[in-house]
Formats: structure tokens, C-alpha cells, sequence
């Protein structure tokens, strides 16, 4: 063998060494090489907050726009309220409004405010019990029976950011059986069998920030 062609083997033996000397350092790339990959930064509590506000900030509250016009005095009155009060919900308080109007409307039928004195207004109180009076020197008396809510609507909302007083006027149409009946238990009004409608449009109002949660009946109309 001639020593060029040693020196040929020599040299091949030494490129193939340096081949595998440089796969255990380096590794193995196969095909193109794409460029490498910025590292992106794993989301933290803070990134999910901050995206959070940013939607809640960003549109319309749908707790007000469900039962307001967005760009109404009332959304606005609603907005103020949640501001000074951050807990209160528009939809909370109306199925609050809802068990208050049966529960008060059932009672001044039946002509006993006892158990929702605490809820009615001074002069809301006073011209229940007047009405209630006047039933009594009549010598009648009213038999209802509560069937349902057909329809509730909050119809507006004030608020007075210096005092922090709402006011919100919800709607009603109620349905019940009513009869009126004299001293000698007489029907002189209604049917047992009757559904009627009863609407109602009542005002609630309240001091926004305060630890009592009741609201209190401080108008009523039709």
C-alpha cells in the first residue's frame, strides 16, 4: 500500500472522529432549520385580572343594559349606585322586589301589616293602615289567594350621590282569586274562581353603602 493512500486513510479517520465528536456536542438537525422560537412569558394571576377588568371595562354592564336603555338617566343612576355600593345587583334586587310585592300585597289584603310593617315607608305604613281602618268600620273583609307575577319591569332609578339615597320604581301585574265580603259573610265583590290582574308601579328606596340590605316601599301608584 502506498503512503498516499495511508495518509488518505489517516485523514478520513480523523474527519469521521471529528464528525461524532461534534454530534455528541452539538446533536443531530435534520432537514431545514427553522429559526428559533421566542420564549414567551408564562400568564400569571396578574395577566388574567388585567384582562378580566380590561373586558369588564371595555362594554356595557349587562346587569344594567337588561332592564335600562344603556344611555338612559336611570343606566346612569344604576352605574352610581354600583359604585358606591359594589355588591349591588339590578338583578338581585328585582327577584328581592318580587317576594316583597307578594308578600306585602297579601298582607294588606288580608289586612294585617305586622310582619312587613318594617319594609313599608311611614306614610306608605299609614295609608295601608288607613285603608285597612276603613275595610273594618265597614264590617268588610277581604279573602285573596296569591296565584303568580305575570309581569315585572324596573320602569326607572335615582340616585342622589350626595345623600346616597336610590330610588327604584319597578313595575307589576300580579294575578289573584279576591273576594270582598260583608259581616254576615256575604260576596259583595269578586269571585273564588276569578284570576284577576293586579298592576301595580311601587317605588323602593334605600341609602346605598349601609349594612341593612332591605329596601323599604315608599310610594305606590298604578
Amino acid at each position: 500500500m502506498s503512503s498516499a493512500i495511508i495518509q488518505l486513510l489517516v485523514l478520513a479517520g480523523i474527519a469521521v472522529f471529528l464528525i461524532l465528536r461534534l454530534r455528541s456536542v452539538l446533536g443531530t438537525r435534520e432537514g431545514f432549520e427553522k429559526p428559533p422560537v421566542p420564549m414567551q412569558r408564562r400568564a400569571g394571576p396578574q395577566d388574567a385580572m388585567r384582562r378580566e377588568f380590561e373586558v369588564i371595562e371595555g362594554g356595557a354592564d349587562s346587569d344594567i343594559t337588561d332592564h335600562v336603555d344603556e344611555n338612559s338617566d336611570a343606566a346612569k343612576a344604576l352605574a352610581a349606585m354600583k359604585m358606591a355600593e359594589p355588591g349591588f345587583n339590578v338583578r338581585e334586587f328585582l327577584t328581592g322586589a318580587r317576594g316583597a310585592y307578594e308578600m306585602i300585597l297579601m298582607a294588606f289584603e288580608k289586612g294585617d301589616l305586622a310582619q312587613v310593617s318594617s319594609f313599608l315607608a311611614p306614610e306608605v305604613l299609614d295609608s295601608f293602615t288607613q285603608v285597612i281602618r276603613m275595610r273594618e268600620e265597614q264590617g268588610l273583609h277581604i279573602e285573596a289567594n296569591f296565584v303568580g307575577i305575570r309581569e315585572l319591569s324596573l320602569q326607572n332609578a335615582r340616585f342622589d350621590r350626595d345623600t346616597g339615597e336610590a330610588e327604584l320604581t319597578v313595575k307589576f301585574v300580579g294575578e289573584l282569586t279576591s273576594v270582598v265580603r260583608n259581616a254576615a259573610d256575604e260576596i259583595v265583590e269578586g269571585s273564588p274562581n276569578e284570576i284577576k290582574r293586579q298592576r301595580d308601579v311601587w317605588t323602593f328606596a334605600r341609602k346605598m353603602g349601609l349594612s341593612d340590605p332591605n329596601w323599604q316601599l315608599v310610594a305606590t301608584g298604578e
